[in-house]
């Protein structure tokens, strides 16, 4: 990849709110004691104009399956009617190989919306299955379209999903009337892919589909300073940053001199870059103070010059073979 697609001249999106590590043990520590924290963290994001959640059917792991949509429904469901549809509840439906046919998201879908205490906004196909049952996917995503149709959710997304699929996919859905309303993608200053000419960032500008960047802080790599290596986190987490850690120092000077110079922090430099692209980040958020980062962020934006300067260090990171891991389910 030689370059990156210009950047958006329209304003920049905001910020959503990832909850994929509601549940999650395994890379993100989660224990029921934190619930309480997370309910305060919920209602501080709706204080602080975030009114955008992301989860997934799949998200909790072992006994914790399906927390992070069990938690978010028990949120919403203490809000005022009024209060709860100022929020856009997104969820994920995962195509496992058991999941088939044109009703193969039929229960899976009625288990979300009731762990979601019935705010389900957006239906998301979670990745494609385009590299190893292309046939599956097809009658899947009629599936989907017809939720749309039948008026159980307004809108209807996709996730991990290149750019020729994603026009094919687009396409299909027009011809049926159905409007295809986002695609989320890993999009952030170690995973600049989707940026290159041609890539899904240009194909969403082009085709009017709003593009969500998952893993905006690079599983929290990129919210952090300079210099001698931080205390790793546990688990797999703390590998991925034990291997990358030497090789993102000029990076994340660049990254902490843009966020010195606006008063803010490396994290909101991180999700910056991605509005500056087009691309609503939704990081994940757990205290109080990741949320009051997240709010303060969409008090400024990157100079043309800043982005161009992250933009070719991004490119020359991955150029040194230095990033986040692909989503090996990311068709073509």
């Amino acid at each position: 990849m030689a370059s990156l697609t210009p950047g958006r001249q329209d304003p920049a999106p905001g910020i959503g709110v990832g909850t994929w590590a509601w549940g999650n043990r395994l890379l993100w520590g989660y224990e029921p004691g934190q619930d309480a924290l997370l309910e305060d963290c919920f209602h501080r994001c709706l204080e602080r104009g975030l009114t955008f959640f992301d989860t997934a059917d799949s998200y909790g792991t072992g006994r914790f399956n399906g927390r992070s949509e069990i938690l978010l429904g028990r949120f919403c469901a203490a809000l005022t009617p009024q209060r709860r549809a100022d929020l856009t509840v997104a969820t994920k439906l995962a195509p496992y190989p058991w999941r088939l046919g044109r009703r193969g998201f039929s229960a899976a879908f009625a288990a979300s919306r009731e762990r979601l205490g019935g705010k389900l906004d957006r239906v998301q196909l979670h990745w494609s299955t385009a590299r190893y049952a292309p046939w599956q996917e097809g009658p899947l995503l009629e599936g989907l379209a017809d939720l749309v149709e039948q008026g159980a959710v307004t809108s209807l997304g996709l996730s991990n999903m290149g750019p020729l699929r994603l026009r094919q996919v687009q396409l299909r859905l027009a011809d049926r009337g159905v409007r295809l309303s986002s695609l989320q993608v890993q999009l952030s200053l170690l995973a600049p892919q989707p940026l290159a000419p041609g890539g899904v960032v240009e194909v969403c500008r082009e085709l009017g589909i709003a593009l969500i960047a998952y893993s905006p802080l690079a599983l929290g790599l990129l919210a952090c300073a300079p210099g001698p290596r931080p205390t790793l986190p546990q688990g797999p987490r703390g590998l991925l940053w034990r291997r990358l850690w030497p090789s993102l120092q000029p990076l994340l000077q660049a990254v902490r001199a843009v966020a010195t110079a606006h008063g803010a922090s490396p994290a909101e430099v991180a999700m910056n870059w991605c509005r500056a692209h087009g691309a609503m980040p939704i990081p994940g958020l757990r205290r109080l103070d990741q949320v009051e980062t997240a709010a303060h962020a969409l008090t400024w934006t990157l100079s043309p010059a800043e982005r161009q300067e992250l933009d070719q260090l991004a490119l020359a990171t991955q150029a040194a073979g230095v990033g986040m891991p692909a989503n090996p389910f990311v068709s073509a």
